[in-house]
């Protein structure tokens, strides 16, 4: 597959930098993930910037991920060591059991501080991820009515603020960004079906077809009862797409079949889990 991106973000090293500076300042760090794409859109880099610091999977969208697979996939990370949950920002499920995870990824360091014959002493942790992944819903759903900001603590950075989420956990108000830097294009396919990158900067008629071909070959009975269409395994994106412009009256002057509406469709669609609960990115088995 040949799926090219144009993307040089400047503020990918000053986000780097930041993100450096905030960790020193947490205990606990979570990586939100979407759970559609989880291999896609984790960031290697994390791995360097948190040394030895616990980490915590929050698999996000859920909702419009295949259940079986992001079953397997909490296995998978559970298999490397790290604790994951399951949460959807919007309603705000599995919220409190990310809470108590942390907490409990917390206990060793308080256990350090109480060696030291410091009681009482707050966890401070903070959600990464890459953008539009739902970290700064995550954050207003922690913060809820507890919008009074933790007392100024000696070696924080002026405007950054610490929020109580709960007894003894304090949160950084800002979410820490990581851009994505794509050395598999299959990454960069899936992040930009799933809408972490701007539109200006790929194909979008062929990351629909890409999209399309996958949903031929492993949710056909999700496309043919979204779109009422039927076809036969192996069918082409090209007469797919012509199903799909015919069943939904996609055409141009003089019934033509307007295809260029269809990508639209189906892109819009995908990413609003219209079509169904589709995961792109295969567990590791």
């Amino acid at each position: 597959m040949d799926f090219k991106i144009q993307w040089f973000p400047g503020h990918m090293t000053k986000a780097k930098r930041m993100m450096e500076q905030q960790i020193k300042l947490v205990d606990v760090v979570v990586e939100m993930l979407d759970a559609r794409v989880p291999r896609s859109s984790t960031n290697p880099m994390l791995i360097q910037l948190l040394g030895q610091k616990p980490k915590i999977i929050a698999l996000n969208k859920v909702d419009m991920a295949d259940p079986a697979k992001t079953e397997a996939w909490k296995t998978t990370f559970k298999n490397n060591g790290l604790p994951v949950c399951s949460v959807d920002c919007n309603t705000g499920k599995g919220v409190k059991q990310l809470v108590s995870e942390v907490q409990k990824a917390a206990q060793p360091v308080l256990d350090k501080w109480l060696k030291r014959g410091v009681k009482n002493r707050s966890i401070r942790v903070m959600i990464v991820g890459i953008p539009n992944v739902g970290k700064s819903t995550l954050i207003n759903r922690l913060v809820g009515k507890n919008k009074v900001m933790a007392a100024d603590k000696p070696g924080v950075t002026r405007g950054q603020q610490w929020v109580t989420i709960a007894k003894g956990l304090e949160l950084l108000d800002t979410p820490g960004v990581l851009w994505p830097k794509f050395d598999d294009s299959q990454i960069g396919l899936n992040l930009a079906l799933t809408g972490a990158i701007k539109e200006e900067v790929y194909d979008r008629e062929q990351a629909t077809e890409l999209l399309t071909e996958k949903l031929i070959a492993d949710y056909p009975d999700l496309l043919k009862e979204k779109y009422a269409i039927d076809f036969e395994p192996g069918a082409s994106v090209r007469e797919v797409f012509e199903k799909i412009a015919v069943s939904r009256g996609c055409l141009k002057g003089g019934g033509q079949l307007d295809i260029d509406k269809v990508i639209q469709l189906v892109l819009r669609d995908f990413r609003s889990g219209k079509i169904g609960r589709v995961t792109l990115d295969e567990p590791d088995k």
